[in-house]
């Protein structure tokens, strides 16, 4: 088991935990860690696609944890953490993919389902990441890997909630590598564009024409996000049309951006 640039794995016997990981980027990011020798915590809602994914990986000679747990309730991340340490696991790499998004009009969208993507998307992240940190920090070594999105470089109408969840995971967890600096920890965003998962389905959006030129698999994000995080970036948007267009926002007028990303996502 070899790492990103040919030599051995620094993850081989390691443990990796990873929310969100019954489906999606969650399995594939589950995927190449298992490649890369970690053994793995997964964390999701639906046990029967968990018990799916644990016994594809045990077949890699890595041992597989599952917690059957949703992460989009305030008490969850505090368990989670209180149950590895219960287990004994030292969590050396945390992946905090599990999140959702919801299309369409601000004021349309049913406040509950809003509520609970804001708590999972930042509340839950945001104390899952203080928690293992801590730990890391105290045995000076560790990887944390934060998933935001393309949609974190602007406003998105039709987006408007989901896309500022993004913008604040892009920030947090730039400024908390920052902090991080010295202790053998880092955190590294990764801000992927149209993926081939469950997203358009729960969120609620048909594909445009922009999601069809753009999208990319699962596994190539996944297999970016673990070289970069291997490298301890301190972020990185995947895809090169991703990156151009994260990019060209920086050159855009705010209004102008605005309107465009609303042009993108709209569903005629």
């Amino acid at each position: 088991m070899t790492g990103t640039s040919g030599g051995p794995s620094p993850l081989r016997g390691k443990t990796a935990l990873v929310t969100g990981a019954s489906s999606g980027l969650g399995v594939d990011f589950a995927r190449e860690l298992a490649g890369l020798g970690c053994n793995l915590v997964l964390v999701a809602r639906r046990e029967d696609l968990l018990k799916q994914v644990q016994a594809e990986l045990q077949e890699r000679g890595v041992k597989v944890s599952i917690v059957t747990l949703d992460l989009g309730t305030p008490d969850a991340p505090r368990a989670l953490h209180d149950l590895t340490r219960l287990q004994g696991l030292e969590v050396d790499v945390l992946v905090n993919n599990a999140g959702f998004g919801l299309f369409g009009r601000d004021l349309d969208l049913p406040w509950e389902r809003v509520r609970q993507m804001l708590q999972l998307n930042m509340l839950s992240l945001t104390e899952l990441t203080r928690l293992f940190a801590q730990d890391m920090v105290g045995r000076g070594q560790g990887y944390i890997m934060q998933i935001a999105s393309t949609g974190a470089y602007q406003p998105s109408p039709t987006y408007a909630a989901y896309a500022a969840t993004k913008a604040y995971v892009l920030s947090y967890g730039e400024a908390l590598n920052y902090e991080l600096r010295g202790s053998g920890v880092s955190c590294t965003v990764i801000s992927p564009g149209v993926t081939a998962t469950e997203f358009l389905h729960v969120s609620g959006q048909k594909p445009t024409w922009y999601h069809r030129l753009t999208m990319m698999s699962p596994a190539a994000v996944a297999r970016a996000g673990v070289r970069r995080m291997l490298a301890r970036r301190p972020s990185a948007v995947i895809g090169w049309i991703n990156w151009l267009a994260a990019f060209s926002v920086r050159l855009t007028p705010r209004p102008l951006a605005v309107a465009i990303g609303y042009q993108l996502m709209k569903n005629d």
